[in-house]
Formats: structure tokens, C-alpha cells, sequence
């Protein structure tokens, strides 16, 4: 299985379609993203619409909507102003689940330290964000991604911007993966 590409970034506030990769770079580990609460699945993209693999995770999850986002500047009405509304940071009050069946982009997301780290997502890479994360998209330079949008009963596509600590999501989310690691022992 290809490991997802993800790392720290850097703090440089030019065009966000570039990797934005410190130096030196700081890659981030699968079981890193996975203690965050992502989850990530490499797939045959060009056998999505007869993948066993994909319809045991949907199954397994309970996903029952679908649909093909094509993401590019000719096939987008006001493809700007939704590219900026994407790179927005929010979260979602349920998972945010992506299939990349062709193209590239990046989903940004905070860490327990308030940190960016960046994934690179590819074609084949189907990635899940836990409902409550902060997190943003856009696509890299190629300018192109071709997404499945996986979802739980009817879909709802809101996002909360931030500040959201108050929002259920949010707090379900500081509960099961925010806390910091070593919380400091409660005098007696």
C-alpha cells in the first residue's frame, strides 16, 4: 500500500496551490494522521465504479450517497471564489470523505498543536476527515482534481468556519482525538 504524502508547513502566506513544504521538509507519519482521527485507503481508480474493495469501505461505513466532483477552471462557474471558499478553514458536523480518482490536491489540517500539516492527496488516495477537525482544500498546481463524494443519508455540505470550539462536532472531536498528549497529572 502507497503511503499518503503529508507534511508540517511552513508559514510562507504566498500562492497555497504550492507545497508549502518546510525546509527541511518535516514529513508526517500515516499513524501521526491516524491519531488525529484520518483515515486513508489506496484504491484502483480506474475501477471505481466496480471496486469491491470501495463498496465493502462504503458498506462498512454506512455510505449511501455518492457523486463526481470535477474541480478545474473550465468546468467550474466562478471557479476562484469557490477554490477560496474551499481554502477557508472549517470543519464539518460529519466526516468529510474524498475519493481522488484523478488529478491531485491538498487537504490542510490542524494537529493537537494548532499546527497546519498538509496531505497530498493523489489519484487513488480515498481519505476520511473526522467531523469537528479544522481543515481546508485546494488544489496544487496541475489545477485539476476529479473527486467521489462519499456521505452518511442526505448530503449537507455546510461548513463552520473557525472559531468553532463551541460547535458539538468540535467538542466530540477535542474528546476523542484533540487532547494533548502528556496532560499534566491534577494535584491532590
Amino acid at each position: 500500500m502507497a503511503i499518503l504524502q503529508a507534511w508540517f508547513m511552513d508559514d510562507v502566506p504566498n500562492d497555497p496551490q504550492l507545497p508549502h513544504q518546510r525546509n527541511p521538509n518535516e514529513f508526517v507519519s500515516p499513524d501521526y494522521l491516524a491519531e488525529l482521527g484520518v483515515l486513508h485507503w489506496k484504491l484502483n481508480p480506474e475501477k471505481y465504479e466496480d471496486d469491491e474493495d470501495l463498496e465493502k469501505i462504503r458498506a462498512d461505513r454506512g455510505y449511501n450517497y455518492m457523486d463526481l466532483l470535477d474541480l478545474c477552471p473550465e468546468k467550474v462557474e466562478n471557479y476562484e471564489q469557490k477554490l477560496k471558499n474551499f481554502y477557508t478553514e472549517h470543519i464539518h458536523a460529519d466526516e468529510e470523505i474524498r475519493y481522488c480518482l484523478e488529478g491531485s490536491g491538498y487537504f490542510d489540517i490542524r494537529d493537537k498543536d494548532d499546527r497546519w500539516i498538509r496531505i497530498w492527496i493523489k489519484a487513488g488516495d480515498l481519505i476520511i476527515l473526522p467531523a469537528g477537525i479544522y481543515h481546508r482544500f485546494t488544489l496544487d498546481t496541475s489545477n485539476y482534481i476529479k473527486l467521489m463524494r462519499l456521505f452518511v443519508g442526505e448530503p449537507v455540505w455546510t461548513a463552520y468556519n473557525r472559531p468553532q470550539e463551541e460547535h458539538p462536532a468540535r467538542r466530540n472531536y477535542m474528546v476523542n482525538f484533540g487532547q494533548k498528549i502528556g496532560t499534566p497529572l491534577k494535584a491532590h
